[in-house]
């Protein structure tokens, strides 16, 4: 080996030169290896080979000239030189390439995707001017922290605050538009003046409100948005003025809203209609002590905190407490961040998807280095040779650094494309579980993210392997001729084992949890049977929007008999109030006998559904005491009322709840309880148990007063249990409607399993992508595995031939080798379970009916992995079990 040193350093012939060394070594070297291995696949043995390629590589000396010039290259010109060498380093292992690239892109593309949500959601700023200082208003209610705001409280709040520049309020709403074409609902919002101003938004066409068309009496106008007008309208600029008939009243367009303009707010979707607020025939719009669904936006003055907000709307709700006792005593007000009020609840879901995105990054990363690990141990004699030319410990773990990186860079490069199909499947999995989901996409701030995560990767994978082999001796590795690996290398082998084995069962851990907690969720009673239940929203033509008690009562009464004898409808009822999980509700009252509550904060509250008697039919509510509406319990009937079991044990605890009376605060009337039955899940199947607010009342339609009558002329809710599929049922139901009217709308269908799924689909999201993170995350760590044992059992190849030589037995060497790959999945298991043990503690909130430690999820899942890192092991140790001693020692 001494002569070979110096023969090649002769055929450099720059002793002192250690530039030109390093670059003619690497060329040399190359060329040296590829005849090497040429003459060994024609059959030379290895000294034979050895030989023959340096009688080839003598004309090469001539070469050293070519690079006795370049003793001193410039920095760039050397980077370059490097990338050139690992690119075609990297060409030539095209087998090792493209399994690291793959693996690599994998966890960069869905760190990536991840991150663009993340971005999108909660890191990007609001699309509106200085949106640092918008906010959301409320009302602060008994029972709720974030009610609605009643109309002329906000007209105060308007007049009265000293820090807000502005402030809006917006309510849902949705109108018949005929006159263009077969009749359809199109939803609105009926927002105050300021609203689009505030926001910083400008109608491409025309103008926005003015004050005068704030004011009650003014002429109908309305602003559309842009797909309306293109719609309707064939984007004629000759809009404005025009007018859309909208519920048989003709409303003045006067201005078209961009479709750039997104906001999603509980009270606020984007929309085809927008009208001013005092434009709805409601009676009740002007009671104080009425919300109707409104909430708010502000803009805080210039300097002004949220602190400083807050404690001068407390002083403005105070005066309006002292003012209207009423109605406004207990009555705050609550300021939210704009920002964070959209985003809602979804920051701890994508902060845990991060993190379990992040893991998958790593294993990925582990599994790359662990492949550059037994690479290099193949490259050592390459290694060796550079060093003996003189190559420094720097420039080698420089080369090879390089290499990595140029790995990193391509894996970037094509987890860019794969997280952009992973963006979109994402927001098709779950959209209802992402708010500003059509603010998510690649921006500069994700590329920024990608290039600096490759680069990351590429150095975090390959500074360990680099590390190892630059210590390597290079004359040891010359006499071993890069037959095996050192000890080092496998010890760094088995910690990249150990630590793929951990971090995956921390990932498994978490989507089981997940799992779990759905599964439990599935299984709560939300007090109803959804199947097979539709509910949907039906306009009543516009001729009945001045119609009189009785006409309203009969067109109620008309479409019960309609939709019951429709084909594949077996009940129906007519609802109003709240919804299940859908919509909510509330009355306040006080009992009957006991003195009236001097205000609003001294009385009761109940989630109230205004129902038809069939409606326990329909939804499939189980009747615990007395009975449940009949049609007698009409508009010429005492009034009457059913609760659910929570209303009766909190306010009749240990009496019979029957014949008890109550009176509502709205109207005054006594109602008399008449029956009671099982409480439903109004809040969802997670937070219904939680709410302060659970006792529920059930009041019979026709039997409701003239106002209210009169505000639901406009339309109805409906819901309907169907037999057979839902497509026929729905069909049949639309045809009847429209048999009834050709201006009679159906519109908002949802079945309740929808409804049930969409509580739930910010759960379901972070399931199935931790579910996905946890199997890329087991099948990384189970390949790692398995590349070691078999690693190992290659480098062994000698040892196994010698111990069965002398007579050891096949089921000896499996043990041997199965042992050795098992205990390092043990390890990896205690230590995941440990990092498992304080990381889900972070998903507590996350989770249902389920605890962060669950012992059964560990067990099982840490069994699991076990098991799959067994088989691992078991398949290149049955492997060794099949070496051939004689062949193995002759090769050697």
């Amino acid at each position: 080996m001494r002569r070979l040193r110096a023969w090649l350093l002769r055929c450099v012939g720059l002793f002192r030169t250690e530039q030109g060394s390093r670059e003619f070594a690497e060329e040399l070297e190359a060329h040296l290896q590829m005849h090497i291995e040429d003459n060994l696949r024609s059959g030379l043995d290895p000294q034979e080979a050895r030989r023959r390629a340096l009688m080839k590589l003598g004309g090469m000396q001539q070469t050293k000239e070519k690079y006795r010039d370049r003793s001193s290259l410039p920095l760039f010109e050397m980077l370059w030189s490097d990338i050139r060498f690992g690119a075609r380093v990297l060409w030539k292992s095209r087998g090792f390439t493209m399994v690291a690239i793959v693996t690599l892109a994998l966890g960069i593309g869905a760190n990536t995707a991840i991150f663009s949500i993340v971005n999108g959601v909660l890191l990007n700023p609001l699309p509106f001017p200085q949106p640092e200082r918008l906010v959301a208003l409320h009302e602060s209610k008994p029972n709720f922290d974030k009610g609605s705001i009643s109309y002329p409280n906000f007209l105060d709040w308007q007049k009265d605050n000293h820090t807000f520049s502005s402030m809006a309020v917006a309510r849902r709403y949705a109108f018949v538009l005929t006159g263009r074409g077969e009749a359809e609902q199109v939803n609105a919002e009926f927002v105050s003046g300021s609203f689009f101003p505030l926001l910083g938004v400008n109608p491409i066409l025309g103008r926005t409100f003015t004050p005068a068309e704030e004011q009650g009496g003014a002429a109908p106008v309305a602003l559309i948005s842009e797909g309306l007008w293109q719609r309707k309208f064939s984007s004629l600029p000759n809009v404005l003025g025009q007018n859309i008939t909208l519920d048989g009243r003709d409303f003045t367009i006067v201005g078209v809203i961009p479709a750039s303009f997104h906001l999603r707010l509980p009270s606020f979707r984007e929309r085809d209609i927008y009208a001013p607020i005092r434009q709805w025939n409601n009676s009740i719009l002007m009671n104080r002590d009425a919300g109707l669904g409104f909430h708010g936006i502000g803009r805080l003055k210039p300097g002004v905190t949220l602190a400083q907000a807050q404690a001068d709307m407390e002083q403005v709700t105070r005066n309006l407490a002292t003012a209207f006792p009423d109605a406004d005593k207990g009555i705050g007000a609550s300021i939210v961040p704009l920002k964070e009020q959209i985003t809602g609840d979804v920051r701890p879901f994508l902060l845990v998807l991060l993190a379990a995105v992040g893991f998958v990054l790593l294993l990925a990363c582990v599994n790359v280095a662990s492949l550059l690990l037994a690479r290099s141990a193949g490259r050592r004699r390459e290694f060796a040779v550079r060093t003996a030319l003189g190559a420094s410990r720097r420039r080698v773990v420089c080369q090879l650094l390089t290499e990595s990186l140029l790995l990193g860079i391509i894996s970037g490069a094509i987890g860019l494309l794969l997280a952009v199909w992973g963006t979109h499947a994402a927001l098709k999995l779950a959209p209802m579980a992402l708010p500003r989901a059509d603010e998510i996409g690649l921006d500069v701030r994700v590329l920024v993210f990608t290039m600096l995560v490759s680069l990351l990767s590429g150095t975090l994978f390959g500074l360990v392997p680099a590390w190892k082999t630059s210590r390597a001796d290079p004359q040891t590795a010359l006499k071993e001729g890069g037959r095996g690996a050192s000890g080092t290398h496998n010890r760094a082998q088995s910690a990249f084992v150990v630590a793929e084995i951990a971090v995956a069962l921390v990932l498994l851990i978490g989507a089981g949890l997940m799992v779990r907690s759905l599964s439990r969720l599935a299984n709560v009673d939300p007090g109803f049977n959804p199947r097979n239940v539709l509910n949907f929203d039906l306009s009543f033509p516009p001729s009945l929007g001045h119609a009189t008690p009785d006409q309203t009562l009969a067109a109620i009464r008309n479409l019960d008999d309609k939709l019951n004898s429709t084909a594949g409808v077996t009940t129906v009822s007519q609802v109003w109030g709240a919804l299940p999980m859908g919509s909510d509700d509330e009355q306040l009252f006080w009992l009957d006998g006991h003195p009236k509550p001097a205000n609003q904060t001294g009385m009761s509250w109940a989630v109230d559904y205004i129902v038809e008697p069939d409606y326990l039919k329909v939804m499939q509510i189980a009747l615990k005491r007395g009975r449940f509406f009949t049609p007698q319990d009409d508009e010429h009937s005492p009034l009457v009322a059913v609760v659910d079991e929570v209303f009766a044990q909190k306010y009749f605890p240990d009496q019979v709840p029957i014949g008890k009376r109550i009176v509502m605060n709205n109207s005054s009337r006594t109602l008399q309880i008449v029956g009671v039955v099982n409480h439903v899940k109004q809040w969802g199947l997670d937070l219904d148990d939680t709410q302060s607010l659970r006792a529920q009342i059930y009041i019979p339609c026709m039997q409701m007063p003239d106002d209210f009558l009169a505000m639901i002329s406009g339309g109805t809710g409906v819901l309907v249990r169907y037999t057979g599929n839902l497509a026929p049922a729905f069909d049949a139901i639309r045809r009847t409607s429209r048999q009834m009217s050709s201006q009679q709308v159906i519109y908002g269908d949802q079945t309740m399993d929808s409804i049930i799924a969409d509580s739930t689909a910010e759960r379901r999201f972070a399931m199935i992508l931790l579910g996905a993170f946890a199997a890329v995350a087991l099948i990384l760590a189970s390949v790692g595995v398995y590349g070691v044992v078999a690693y190992v059992v290659g480098q062994r190849t000698q040892e196994i031939g010698i111990r069965m030589a002398l007579g050891a037995r096949r089921r000896d060497v499996l043990n041997l080798i199965l042992w050795q790959g098992t205990r390092l999945a043990l390890l990896g298991v205690a230590i995941g379970i440990a990092g498992a043990f304080a990381l889900t503690r972070l998903m507590a909130d996350l989770l249902y009916g389920v605890a962060a430690t669950d012992p059964v999820t560990f067990a099982v899942l840490a069994l699991t992995l076990t098991v799959v890192a067994m088989t691992a092991c078991y398949l290149p140790a049955r492997r060794a079990t099949r070496v051939d001693p004689v062949a193995a020692l002759r090769c050697e």
